[in-house]
C-alpha cells in the first residue's frame, strides 16, 4: 500500500526491482506527498502507472505521474507550469495543448470500458433538480449573502490565491445547507430540521425498493449519511453503512453483496474506489463532488464487469444553488482531461473571481 511504501521507503529503496507497477496511480498526483516521493526513490528498471483518472483536477497531477515514470521527460515542475499548465488551463492555448498531447500520447495506452466490456449493460444518468423552500431557503440566502461579502473582502486584501480558505469555507457551508440544515454549525441553522433533499431521497429509495432495485447512496459527509440512516430506520428500511470510521470494511460489503441489505450508504472517500458492488443496479449521489472523475469512479462500483442489469444513476442537485453551479466546473475539469487523452479542445481550468461570484450567486 502507498502508506507502507512511505513508511518503509529506506528499506525498499535498497532492493533492485525489474518492474514497478503503480495501481491507482493517481495516489501520487500530489508530487510533494510522502507516497510520491517514496515511489520515486525506488530502484527499478521499468515503471508502469495504471489509473482510471490520470487527471482529476489539473495538469500538475499528470506531471507528477510522468515524473515518476520518466523523470525530466516533461521538464521540472515550474517549467511545466510555465510551458503547459498556465497556457492551457488559464488561456485555453490550443497550440500548447497539441504539443503536450503529442508528447505524452506515445506513452499512454487508453482503454475505455466500452472497448474492453462491450457486453456491459447501459448506464443511465439522471439529474434530479430539487427546490429549496421555507426556512431552508432563507438559511441558504442568509449564509450566502454573508459569505459572499466575506469572500469579496478577503479577495480585495489578499488576492484570489490568498483567499482559498475563505472561499472553500463559504462553499462548504452552502453545500451543507443544500444537504441538510443540521449539518451547518451556525446559530441561524438551529431549529431548522426540514431538508427538501432528504425528503426526496427517502421517497426515491422507497420507490426504487418497491421496484425491486438495490441501491448505493454516496455522500461526502459522514454526518449526512448518519442523518440518512436515521430517516431510513424511521421508515423501517434496513441498510448497511461504510465510512472512514468503519472498523471492519468487509462486513457491510458482504452483507450487501449477499443480499442481507438492499441499501448501502457509502462515504465517497471510503468507497469511491476499490470496491466491486455489482449487486447494486441503482446509484444515488446525494451531493456533487468537485471532481467528476471521483464521482464517476464511485458510480463504477456498480457499473463494472460482472454487472448484468442496466444501472441508473441519480444526481440530486438543489436547483439554482452552488451545487448546480458546481456541475459547470465539473464539465470543465472533464473537458481538460479529455483534451489531453483524446482530441478534445482545451478548457480553462483555474478558478477565477468570476467563477467565485457565480458559485456564490443568489438562488433563482
Amino acid at each position: 500500500t502507498y502508506p507502507l511504501v512511505a513508511r518503509d521507503r529506506d528499506e525498499l529503496a535498497k532492493i533492485p526491482l525489474h518492474l514497478l507497477v503503480l495501481d491507482e496511480s493517481h495516489a501520487i498526483k500530489n508530487s510533494d506527498a510522502q507516497a510520491a516521493e517514496a515511489v520515486r526513490a525506488l530502484d527499478t528498471r521499468h515503471r508502469v502507472c495504471l489509473t482510471g483518472t490520470p487527471i482529476e483536477n489539473h495538469l500538475g497531477e499528470l506531471w507528477s505521474q510522468f515524473d515518476f515514470l520518466m523523470p525530466g521527460f516533461l521538464g521540472a515542475r515550474d517549467e511545466f507550469a510555465l510551458q503547459f499548465r498556465a497556457p492551457i488551463e488559464d488561456k485555453g492555448d490550443k497550440v500548447r495543448l497539441e504539443a503536450l498531447r503529442d508528447r505524452v500520447r506515445p506513452f499512454i495506452l487508453r482503454r475505455t470500458k466500452d472497448a474492453v466490456a462491450p457486453e456491459l449493460p447501459a448506464k443511465t444518468q439522471l439529474v434530479r433538480a430539487i427546490e429549496l423552500t421555507g426556512a431552508q431557503r432563507e438559511l441558504y440566502e442568509s449564509i450566502r449573502v454573508a459569505a459572499h461579502a466575506d469572500v469579496r473582502r478577503h479577495i480585495k486584501t489578499r488576492g484570489l490565491a490568498g483567499s482559498t480558505i475563505a472561499i472553500l469555507d463559504a462553499l462548504l457551508k452552502l453545500r451543507q445547507v443544500c444537504c441538510d440544515p443540521r449539518l451547518v454549525s451556525v446559530e441561524a441553522a438551529r431549529g431548522i430540521s426540514g431538508s427538501a433533499k432528504l425528503e426526496v431521497l427517502l421517497g426515491l429509495v422507497s420507490q426504487q425498493l418497491a421496484d425491486g432495485r438495490r441501491i448505493l447512496v454516496f455522500s461526502q459527509f459522514a454526518r449526512m449519511l448518519a442523518l440518512i440512516s436515521e430517516g431510513l430506520l424511521a421508515r423501517g428500511i434496513g441498510h448497511v453503512t461504510l465510512t472512514g470510521q468503519t472498523v471492519d470494511r468487509q462486513r457491510p460489503i458482504d452483507a450487501f453483496q449477499n443480499g442481507r441489505a438492499d441499501v448501502f450508504l457509502i462515504s465517497l472517500k471510503a468507497g469511491g474506489a476499490g470496491l466491486n458492488l455489482t449487486g447494486a443496479d441503482t446509484v444515488v449521489h446525494y451531493d456533487p463532488w468537485w471532481t467528476p472523475a471521483a464521482q464517476a469512479q464511485a458510480t463504477d462500483r456498480a457499473h463494472r464487469i460482472g454487472q448484468t442489469k442496466p444501472v441508473f444513476v441519480h444526481d440530486l442537485i438543489v436547483a439554482g444553488s452552488v451545487e448546480e453551479r458546481m456541475l459547470g466546473l465539473q464539465r470543465r475539469k472533464r473537458l481538460l482531461a479529455d483534451a489531453i487523452l483524446e482530441r478534445g479542445s482545451a478548457a480553462a481550468g483555474a478558478l477565477t473571481e468570476r467563477d467565485v461570484d457565480d458559485l456564490l450567486a443568489p438562488l433563482a
